[in-house]
């Protein structure tokens, strides 16, 4: 790769490998990984293990209304870039109406944009607006089930908890690895929602690895160092989905 910004954008200089080397030591990409991993997994965790539950325990409800399933989707149908800007006039300190009742109602309320708030702040706000999609998916899964399966397990006295764990669960477990699979994938390349909200956050705490590279790009005019952590980036997606794929093709003994 070359050493490249705008100002030598029509004369680059061959660097070899150096850009990789000087993205590996810089601490702020190392720290834009931590996050997006952190992100990525808990978000994952949570919208699965929440979709997963809403599916089963709102089964009955949504097997008679089934319209219902459009309404409870809807967050997901917002672009995360309006999602973003919604949550920041929401969640605004001065003019915000979620603190301004919380004050009026309890005489404090926290910042959520603060630098020790808004990891979890983000984290609610991914996890508001996709669970549906995980929903979506369990209760097509749990709706799937054949009635046979389920009167066969019945008549061996099976109900309850145990029905779900030995039986239904089981027949949905593909389906769980998809969904935490795309989850995980979807919340570790997370950008426009974020970057709309608090951009890379105070002293970076909301730096993903994507707006790691948007800033490099953009901002910081560094766009050698920008391409290597692209590169870098989707050669790690590419071997989450290698991993990922490979779990989906085994098969039990």
């Amino acid at each position: 790769m070359s050493e490249v910004g705008f100002e030598t954008l029509r004369a680059p200089q061959l660097e070899g490998f150096g850009n990789f080397a000087d993205v590996l030591r810089d601490e702020a990409f190392w720290d834009s990984l931590g996050f997006s991993l952190r992100f990525g997994t808990l978000t994952a965790v949570l919208e699965v293990a929440l979709g997963l539950f809403l599916a089963v325990f709102l089964a009955p409800i949504l097997q008679r209304h089934a319209w219902l399933l459009a309404i409870l989707t809807l967050p997901m149908m917002v672009a995360p870039a309006m999602m973003g800007l919604m949550y920041r006039l929401v969640l605004h300190e001065f003019v915000g109406p979620v603190p301004h009742y919380l004050l009026a109602w309890f005489g404090t309320s926290p910042a959520f944009l603060a630098p020790g708030n808004v990891f979890w702040t983000v984290v609610v706000i991914e996890v508001l607006q996709w669970t549906p999609f995980t929903l979506l998916l369990f209760h097509l899964a749990y709706g799937s089930i054949s009635g046979e399966i389920r009167e066969a397990a019945r008549m061996d006295g099976a109900k309850g908890w145990w029905m779900f764990r030995r039986v239904e669960f089981p027949m949905m477990l593909p389906t769980f690895g998809v969904a935490l699979a795309i989850r995980f994938i979807d919340g570790v390349r997370v950008f426009d929602n974020i970057y709309v909200l608090t951009g890379a956050g105070a002293g970076g705490s909301t730096m993903s690895l994507p707006i790691y590279i948007y800033t490099s790009f953009f901002r910081g005019g560094n766009i050698g160092a920008a391409l290597a952590a692209s590169v870098l980036f989707a050669l790690a997606s590419f071997l989450i989905l290698a991993l990922a794929w490979r779990f989906a093709q085994r098969r039990p003994a």
